[in-house]
């Protein structure tokens, strides 16, 4: 399957080192394993390969290789030094690409700095649009496809729910499990795992990081550690309050979604919103990683209670509200109170079971799967 990323990569690899981060199995390997049947002769190593770890640290592959590709080198000590050292000594003409689950930025240490030397792009699962282009099916049907498989290409393109559903226990539980001891101490796994259950139904809520250490009786410290750990292992990510004051704004209680919007555990009200919270996120971070855009996401949330599920702002400057529906067209007060409050910002009510898109003052009534079908990814 053609993945959004196919073409910014092989631009991006004629002029720099590429690093390819993203969820574990949103289909990393995959794309690089089709890349490199466009580069005869290519070698793909994964350092988590007892073989290929050997080839790695003794650097005995192909000289000639046109492109290698190197999977979780982030777990070999001293990785970007020896990264640093093995893109400045290519050959003529050699290509690198780097794939891996975890953010590099986590496994910063010091050392040789990577500089100048790459483009970061990252991965995340499929969307409504790539869904339609894939197996040509109407919008909708791609939205209530991934509503029910989540965006992850296993479960997607599984044969039955029932595959699915197992492959995503044994993901939830393999990261929590088996990743989380690249972070931290193995008698921290059972609270961890406690703490992500317990996120699973809090989607879309602001949540009391004081309240849920209280309920796992850890310090409120630990539990932002071990949140900060769900977010480097692409499990969850977090939307803040928007404000001019960024200070002010890592202050208030965040939202939290996961990458995988099947394990969200409430009504569908909520899987809807976490599945645009995901696609907002993924174009944010496409126009991050291609044009430099200082893009973000947000929500905002006023002290009388105000509140609009997102925001989308650059340089600074408000340039989206959007509000999540499932069927109700009633335009939505605050979202009608902050269009007024910033009117150069388009203010959007998408509602997934939607009969017919209206304008109704400033505010735009639309249908979800349409909208999120028109994103640029």
């Amino acid at each position: 399957m053609k993945r959004y990323l196919d073409d910014r990569i092989r631009q991006d690899l004629q002029k720099k080192m590429v690093v390819l981060t993203g969820p574990r199995q949103v289909g990393k390997t995959t794309l690089s394993q089709q890349l490199l049947t466009e580069f005869p002769g290519g070698q793909y190593l994964n350092f988590d390969v007892a073989s290929h770890r050997g080839v790695i640290q003794e650097q005995s592959w192909r000289q000639s290789a046109p492109l290698l590709v190197f999977d979780e080198i982030h777990k070999m000590p001293s990785w970007k030094s020896w990264l640093k050292g093995v893109y400045d000594g290519r050959a003529l003409g050699q290509s690198v690409l780097i794939t891996g689950s975890a953010r590099m930025d986590t496994f910063r240490q010091a050392g040789e700095s990577l500089a100048g030397r790459y483009f970061s792009l990252r991965l995340h699962p499929l969307s409504v649009r790539e869904w339609c282009g894939a197996h040509h099916v109407s919008p909708q049907m791609a939205l209530n496809h991934l509503m029910t498989r989540g965006g992850f290409p296993e479960p997607a393109l599984a044969d039955s729910d029932t595959e699915a559903q197992r492959w995503r226990n044994e993901y939830f539980n393999g990261l929590v499990r088996e990743d989380v001891l690249e972070f931290s101490r193995l008698k921290e796994v059972n609270a961890m795992r406690l703490f992500a259950e317990m996120l699973r139904s809090r989607v879309g809520s602001p949540i009391s990081i004081a309240s849920l250490a209280r309920d796992l009786n850890v310090s409120p410290v630990t539990l932002n550690k071990y949140l900060d750990i769900l977010e480097a292992l692409f499990v969850v990510f977090v939307v803040r309050p928007w404000h001019r004051n960024i200070a002010r704004a890592t202050l208030q209680a965040p939202k939290v979604y996961f990458y995988d919007t099947a394990l969200v555990l409430g009504d569908e009200g909520l899987k809807f919103e976490n599945l645009v919270a995901c696609h907002l996120l993924k174009n944010v971070q496409w126009q991050q990683d291609t044009r430099g855009a200082s893009v973000e996401l947000n929500y905002i949330r006023t002290k009388d209670g105000a509140e609009v599920d997102f925001c989308l702002s650059e340089d600074n400057t408000l340039t989206h509200l959007v509000e999540c529906k499932l069927s109700d067209t009633k335009p939505h007060r605050a979202l009608g109170r902050f269009a007024e409050q910033w009117p150069h910002a388009q203010a959007v009510q998408l509602v997934r079971e939607c009969k017919v898109d209206a304008d109704i003052g400033a505010l735009k009534v639309r249908d979800a799967a349409q909208w999120l079908s028109a994103m640029e990814v």
